[in-house]
């Protein structure tokens, strides 16, 4: 069974920055292929970034040039960092994993494991 735990939300202002970590257990890092997921209030979960290889990434292009995905295999851990952050990025953001495959997807439908999530607001 896979669990997934992420850390490093919090408050900031506009044009700060954070780094979201989500630890994986149970699997691997390498045998799943990771996205990171957020959920505003009253709004559907959206993907935002599913990595794939250090060079195949994707992003939502709501936050295209301002995030970036990456994951460390030795420390079986996915990385969001989170740059010029707007207030509309406020939101709970989820880790998500899915058996590897060879294509990207930022569809809730696509992914198995869930993390908890960790809370980001942005303030203006």
């Amino acid at each position: 069974q896979v669990q997934l735990v992420e850390s490093g939300g919090g408050s900031v202002q506009a044009g700060g920055s954070l780094r979201l970590a989500c630890v994986v257990s149970g699997s691997s890092i390498s045998r799943v292929s990771m996205a990171w997921f957020r959920q505003a209030p009253g709004k559907e979960r959206e993907g935002v970034a599913n990595f794939l290889s250090a060079a195949n990434t994707y992003y939502d292009a709501s936050v295209k040039g301002r995030f970036i995905i990456s994951q460390d295999n030795a420390r079986n851990t996915l990385y969001l960092q989170m740059n010029n952050l707007k207030p509309e990025d406020t939101a709970m953001y989820y880790c998500a994993a899915s058996p590897w495959r060879p294509w990207w997807s930022l569809l809730t439908k696509d992914y198995t494991y869930w993390g908890q999530g960790t809370q980001v607001t942005v303030s203006s």
